[in-house]
């Protein structure tokens, strides 16, 4: 009989768990709106003025994140960085409203962390999509072999000084290594072509280089993203699991390209039938949803079925009106993402004055060190070009931007980074990304001086 009572009371628990979570719903909801009133409030603040300065605004964004997050204000926190319902601003606020128990508060404070970490993901899964969207394909085919080679030795070579460096010199596990590693192979294509069209040079030869490269690189790192936060999932390096990880997104992601090329006419077929709003908009979430779903199902990453639904929907004769579509949402989603990666991460783990902290300290420098030589290296990596500006490409190539902020959201999602080499890949993805562009404008200045130098020497010997 004891027995039988045993047996029957515990599944009453999870029951009374949920009455009281719906209980506190209209609670959760309240701090929910709130929490995002700030997001998108420091969103646009730190984006204007980044803008202000000339930088990109999603560098605005993130350190907006950083400033209203763990390291500064406490109005955004996560329980994920180790942060309890009392640290957070917004939970106080709503204890002030409604007077309620410190154990109402911790479950409130989880749940409404746990919304805003969705809205975040969808919100990361909505830029991968619309970076598919602007990788053209078709541009690919003109930069050729270089911007392929240029690509490679620009995810080779930070990948490995990166992950070897942090296994050697500082003792970091396999998988943390690897992680980290990975987040140096990225490449920002949307602040690399900016900058390049601003000062002229997006049509130069170095210039379809670079974005060729670009491009190449944000699909091998989301191939290499895709393996490492699956291996991350294991919580083991085995070599078997890793070749089928990388056949397996590599596969998942040309294999979704070619079949692309028949359902494009699908697609277009679909949403000229369709005669109510969203005709178009629908079905492309619809397809983009279900591949981020198939990219899971198989182990792999939503964000690399949402890329390959990108790539796949760039094809279509509807491509310029999706992307005009997609922007309104995008502009409602992905600013959480940045916001909330910026406020998780807890920069006082790299204050020099604590001793603990000087480790990280000397990480982050050593991955800024390769994170910058590793990009320069891809000029010298271009053959058979004469009077090529090489110092260019590599520094072209140098910017992380929203990339490596998908890196590190990632792996911080997944439990896989602490506290010191998270904020170390966040830094290194802020000096990265605010360093190219100035540096990208001097190498190009300087290369159009000499050009115009020898111009003059030449026109000087001929009138002699």
């Amino acid at each position: 009989m004891i027995n039988a009572i045993t047996s029957i009371s515990p599944p009453t628990f999870p029951l009374l768990a949920t009455a009281t979570e719906s209980e506190y719903a209209p609670i959760v909801l309240t701090g929910v709106l709130l929490s995002l009133v700030v997001i998108y409030l420091a969103s646009k603040l730190g984006g204007e003025l980044s803008r202000m300065l000339d930088f990109p605004p999603v560098l605005g964004e993130l350190i907006a994140g950083v400033v209203i997050g763990a390291s500064a204000l406490h109005l955004v926190v996560f329980p994920e960085s180790g942060a309890i319902a009392s640290d957070s601003v917004i939970v106080s606020i709503l204890k002030f409203i409604d007077n309620l128990s410190p154990e109402a508060l911790t479950t409130i404070f989880q749940s409404q962390s746990e919304v805003i970490s969705v809205l975040a993901e969808l919100g990361v899964i909505i830029l991968l999509f619309e970076i598919g969207l602007e990788s053209d394909i078709r541009e690919l085919q003109k930069v050729g072999y270089q911007a392929t080679i240029v690509a490679c030795v620009g995810v080779a070579v930070p990948f490995g000084a990166g992950t070897a460096g942090l296994m050697l010199l500082f003792h970091v596990p396999a998988i943390p290594a690897i992680f980290a590693g990975a987040a140096l192979t990225a490449t920002s294509i949307g602040i690399t072509s900016k900058v390049l069209s601003e000062i002229g040079q997006l049509k130069s030869k170095e210039g379809q280089i670079i974005v060729g490269a670009a491009v190449i690189d944000d699909i091998l790192g989301i191939i290499v993203l895709a393996v490492v936060a699956s291996l991350a999932k294991t919580g083991e390096v085995d070599i078997a699991n890793v070749i089928y990880l990388i056949v397996s997104a590599t596969v998942f992601l040309i294999g979704s390209i070619l079949l692309g090329k028949f359902f494009n006419k699908s697609f277009v077929a679909i949403a000229n039938v369709l005669q109510t709003r969203g005709n178009l908009i629908v079905p492309a979430f619809i397809f983009a949803f279900f591949m981020a779903f198939i990219g899971n199902a198989i182990h792999l990453e939503a964000i690399l079925g949402a890329f390959a639904a990108g790539l796949v929907l760039d094809e279509t004769d509807k491509r310029k009106e999706l992307d005009e579509q997609v922007k309104p949402i995008a502009d409602i989603l992905v600013p959480i993402f940045f916001v909330t990666v910026g406020a998780k991460v807890d920069l006082g783990v790299l204050n020099p004055l604590v001793p603990e902290n000087r480790e990280g300290l000397i990480i982050s420098t050593f991955l800024i060190g390769v994170a910058i030589l590793g990009k320069i290296v891809t000029g010298w990596s271009v053959f058979g070009q004469s009077g090529i500006n090489r110092l260019a490409i590599g520094i072209g190539m140098i910017p992380r931007g929203e990339v490596g902020l998908v890196f590190a959201a990632i792996g911080t999602a997944s439990g896989v980074l602490d506290k010191p080499l998270q904020a170390a890949i966040i830094i290194m993805v802020i000096l990265t990304t605010f360093l190219a562009p100035p540096f990208l404008r001097l190498a190009f200045g300087e290369s159009q001086k000499q050009v115009e130098s020898a111009k003059q020497v030449k026109q000087a010997d001929l009138a002699r």
